[in-house]
């Protein structure tokens, strides 16, 4: 797809390096009402060209620190950066537009519209902000292998073809960063393996910057780095994350959170 660019460095101080990181979370947290915590002051910078992985038990904070990071929900506090934009000094209107743009978005639900072709479905977010497409669908579905699809209806395609059409839309505008929220959670082991191939090329061989939640270690082992969290706090990271360790630390946080809620219970 584009040029790839540089940028392999690990998730690094906030604030380090000439160029702006692809994102930036500086004390970020997020507070819902009866004084639910469900992410606490989070400080974070994903260099460009970076794939990282956020892991964590349920309820640890992996969907509220993604849905922060991309503009879907405002923090309480702290600042979001994508790029050198700051999420917060920006109008409904400008952060719509900046997600449409900058951002592209892979869901467990890959949310294709039914009424619309497969190239329909990957033109949707230049349509939206008015700009002509240039053939870019068809590049983008020829990158994920399916340029003879687009055409056809989202119902005629299988799980994996439709997740790799989800791809092919959040990388048509050629954005700043994808978040990939559970994006092979409905997906068998074989089809998972050819999504997250895709992921991987997108980072090493186009310069993208992925942001993965998940909660399979295999998954994870797909990544540069997996960020994991614990009651809506950082709780560790790892460089090159294999499965296995990831599973280790995994059973380590939900040890952990199974000794809190005994020693709630017996208090």
């Amino acid at each position: 797809m584009r040029r790839q660019r540089g940028g392999s460095g690990t998730v690094s101080a906030v604030g380090a390096g000439p160029v702006a990181d692809a994102l930036t979370l500086e004390g970020v947290s997020r507070e819902y009402r009866r004084g639910t915590v469900a992410l606490h002051p989070v400080d974070l910078a994903v260099p460009r060209g970076r794939f990282l992985a956020v892991m964590g038990p349920s309820g640890s904070g992996k969907s509220t620190l993604l849905q922060c990071a991309a503009g879907l929900d405002r923090p309480t506090a702290g600042t979001v950066r994508i790029g050198g934009t700051e999420l917060a000094s920006l109008k409904e209107a400008a952060l719509t537009r900046l997600r449409r743009e900058r951002i592209g978005f892979v869901f467990q639900a890959h949310n294709l519209v039914p009424s619309l072709s497969v190239a329909e479905n990957v033109a949707l977010p230049l349509m939206l902000g008015g700009a002509p497409s240039d053939g870019r669908a068809a590049w983008a579905l020829e990158a994920v292998g399916l340029a003879e699809r687009g055409a056809d209806r989202p119902t005629e395609l299988s799980g994996g073809q439709a997740q790799r059409v989800a791809i092919a839309r959040a990388l048509v505008t050629e954005p700043d960063i994808v978040f990939a929220d559970e994006p092979t959670g409905a997906l068998d082991p074989a089809t998972a393996h050819g999504v997250l191939s895709l992921l991987r090329q997108a980072v090493d061989r186009d310069g993208h910057t992925v942001v993965m939640v998940t909660h399979d270690p295999v998954a994870a082992a797909w990544a540069d780095e997996a960020l994991f969290l614990a009651r809506g706090r950082a709780a560790g990271r790892l460089d090159r994350p294999g499965a296995d360790e990831v599973r280790r630390v995994m059973r380590d946080l939900g040890r952990d959170r199974a000794t809190i809620r005994e020693e709630g219970q017996r208090a």
